[in-house]
């Protein structure tokens, strides 16, 4: 019997109906906070090891996410996407791997890539196969219709971590190294996160802007830090953490590509969340 998650958020966090879907991720690119245009599919470039992208629902951080999800179509289709978002619903294991099988969007079906993801739990101490954690949880879900939209039979692995700290960010880095560096596996990681929570724009700007400077210099110790003691409630420095391990292994600077909050979006600032997207390239 083939694994299958059902979409979880779907008529929720984006349009249930399939051309709804499609039209809200154009909009996105479209958007006077997108890009601008719409992305073009280009050959394979293996320029970019990963991407900070939010996950909120497409209406407030769409057009934010589509700044990352226009130079994935520009550098091109890898042979997998290693998504890693936030554990928000508390469900499940500490760091959690979906094993196999498919997920499902408005969009169609999505393929686990068992081998990859077989190897990742094989490399690390911290990751284990657990669904549980993955069955209502939003931030990796809503990562995939962008993918889908671009691409066509994409293999993913979805990842969420509950316990975030710098140790088990590491733990996965390493793991997606050996991956990229000893199998050759061509892989582009995405790390959801949104960043501060439910302040006034210009708090909630400024702390941003704070953990997005530590994410420039690939400091991870730093960020974790900053995050702590200004009370930055970013919701995945765990998926990022990773990622920023990654970069700095693999001689890579980072790129803000977009920063913006729900209230410039809604115009309701007095109670907003921070979004960013970056790309982590080779230098």
């Amino acid at each position: 019997m083939v694994l299958k998650r059902q979409a979880s958020h779907a008529g929720s966090f984006y349009p249930l109906n399939k051309e709804d879907l499609i039209k809200s991720i154009e909009n996105s690119y479209l958007h006077k906070l997108g890009p601008g245009n719409l992305p073009k599919i280009n050959e394979r470039k293996k320029e970019s090891i990963g991407y900070i992208v939010p996950h909120a629902g497409y209406m407030y951080s769409g057009p934010i996410a589509a700044h990352s999800y226009f130079n994935i179509a520009n550098e091109g289709k890898p042979k997998v996407f290693v998504i890693v978002g936030p554990n928000h619903t508390g469900l499940g294991e500490n760091a959690s791997v979906w094993k196999e099988g498919i997920w499902q969007t408005p969009l169609g079906d999505v393929e686990i890539d068992n081998e990859v993801s077989r190897l990742i739990v094989s490399y690390s101490k911290y990751f284990t196969f657990d669904e549980e954690a993955h069955l209502y949880e939003h931030s990796v879900e809503v990562q995939i219709p962008f993918l889908q939209q671009l691409f066509n039979d994409i293999k993913i692995v979805p990842i969420v971590i509950k316990l975030q700290n710098e140790e088990v960010s590491l733990d996965l880095a390493n793991a997606l190294y050996k991956l990229i560096v000893d199998n050759g596996v061509d892989l582009v990681n995405i790390a959801s996160s949104d960043m501060n929570h439910y302040e006034p724009y210009d708090i909630t700007y400024k702390k941003d802007e704070m953990a997005l400077k530590k994410i420039e210099e690939l400091d991870v110790n730093g960020l974790f830090k900053v995050l702590d003691e200004n009370n930055i409630t970013m919701c995945g420095p765990g998926p990022v953490g990773a990622l920023l391990y990654l970069g700095k292994k693999m001689n890579s600077r980072v790129q803000i590509l977009k920063h913006a909050t729900s209230g410039d979006i809604t115009g309701e600032k007095d109670w907003v969340v921070g979004y960013a997207a970056a790309r982590v390239v080779k230098a």
